[in-house]
């Protein structure tokens, strides 16, 4: 039986893969890639992005210069057309992603509330 469950996950990738969700976001992200500022942009957004997610997850404290840091790195991407709009498919190909998450933990939620009544 887990071998079936297997399969249609790998199924579930292909099918990922191939989505026009999944393409328009990779061609977005190949479009920043050959856009020297745009990719510029990104790679420093994503480097403090990644610093003050580390930060969080070990506790240490996040100074207001570093939040400052992220709003104006923030508002520089938002400016970029190229970056809006991968930020944008970005989105909307996470919100799918969740969605088939909670699609796929319905069994064990429905097991776990049928215990608890």
């Amino acid at each position: 039986m887990s071998n079936q469950l297997y399969v249609l996950a790998e199924q579930l990738e292909q099918a990922i893969r191939t989505s026009s969700d999944f393409q328009q976001l990779k061609q977005a992200y190949e479009a920043v890639r050959r856009d020297e500022t745009a990719y510029r942009l990104f790679t420093n957004f994503r480097n403090l992005q990644m610093r003050l997610h580390e930060k969080q997850m070990t506790g240490a404290e996040i100074l207001p210069e570093e939040i400052e840091q992220a709003q104006k790195a923030m508002a520089l991407t938002q400016q970029n057309e190229k970056l809006a709009q991968l930020m944008t498919l970005e989105q909307r190909m996470s919100m799918v992603l969740s969605d088939i998450q909670q699609i796929t933990m319905k069994p064990l939620e429905e097991l776990y509330r049928s215990f608890a009544e």
